[in-house]
């Protein structure tokens, strides 16, 4: 399977069968530069960033009208201050201030992720053409914190693709978390069953068309590990999906894991099937 033909097909499990239960989650993205160009201000994004020294800006260029909201968050863990603030700016002018030392925090918490934040001051303004700059500082530049810019919910099948890449990334750098974390939020053990139910459906049409098409022979057997084969795959299995939710949360790994689980429950392996390899004492 080429590596285009897997993302389209992830593509469409995201979109059919997890993005439904996510229409509300922001658009995650991680800062990774100073000046962000912020592209669709009307659609919710959640920008997450770490201050280094001097403020962060964020720039969005509209040619009409639209509606402008701007949230400032910070994560809730040990050590961390809730003292970032913004400053938004229209064609170099100031037209309003977050400010974070006249707020009262709430904490919040972020079901897509499962994480949970302090939400603090936020704006919001039907906004005219122009250039503006939303400035993120705190008191030394040293904090993290999360931007949530725009509010039209817009979750399709490829942001769900990304989300499964930036998560894991955020669980470990950003909320010092592992991203064995993801587990309890509906779209980290939704994905876990989404790719075994995949990787059963794959085991099970290998499988119907080895037995057609080879029918008769040993690569056509309804069984063909014994016990001992089984219990490797489980562990192969188990290993794959703690390498899998304990690092990146790959798809693949969950993919390979799902389908070895099968190969152990039904005591047929579908590489012995290719090769016409036979451990199983019933055959």
């Amino acid at each position: 399977m080429t590596k285009k033909i897997y993302k389209s097909i992830l593509f469409t499990i995201i979109t059919f069968l997890i993005v439904p239960s996510f229409v509300s989650a922001h658009q995650p993205r991680i800062t990774e530069s100073r000046i962000t160009q912020v592209s669709d201000p009307e659609i919710s994004k959640a920008f997450y960033g770490e201050l280094t020294g001097e403020p962060d800006v964020y720039v969005i260029k509209a040619t009409e009208a639209f509606d402008l909201y701007v949230n400032v968050l910070v994560p809730d863990i040990a050590g961390q201050k809730k003292d970032v603030s913004a400053t938004v700016l229209k064609d170099d002018k100031q037209i309003a201030v977050l400010d974070s030392a006249n707020f009262e925090w709430e904490q919040f918490y972020e079901p897509f992720g499962a994480d949970t934040h302090w939400k603090g001051p936020e704006y919001e303004v039907r906004a005219e053409a122009g250039t503006y700059e939303i400035r993120v500082v705190s008191s030394a530049n040293d904090s993290k914190y999360s931007l949530a810019i725009g509010e039209i919910e817009a979750f399709d099948g490829k942001e769900g693709v990304n989300a499964l890449t930036i998560i894991p990334k955020l669980k470990k750098d950003f909320f010092n978390e592992s991203p064995i974390g993801f587990i309890v939020s509906p779209f980290g053990w939704g994905l876990i069953l989404i790719m075994y139910v995949f990787s059963a459906i794959v085991g099970l049409a290998y499988r119907l068309i080895l037995k057609r098409v080879a029918k008769g022979t040993v690569r056509g057997v309804h069984k063909n590990i014994g016990r001992n084969d089984r219990l490797i795959r489980f562990a192969i299995s188990l290993g794959l999906l703690l390498w899998a939710i304990t690092t990146t949360w790959s798809p693949v790994l969950i993919f390979f894991s799902g389908f070895t689980l099968f190969e152990a429950i039904f005591s047929w392996c579908g590489f012995y099937a290719a090769i016409g390899k036979n451990t199983c004492p019933m055959g």
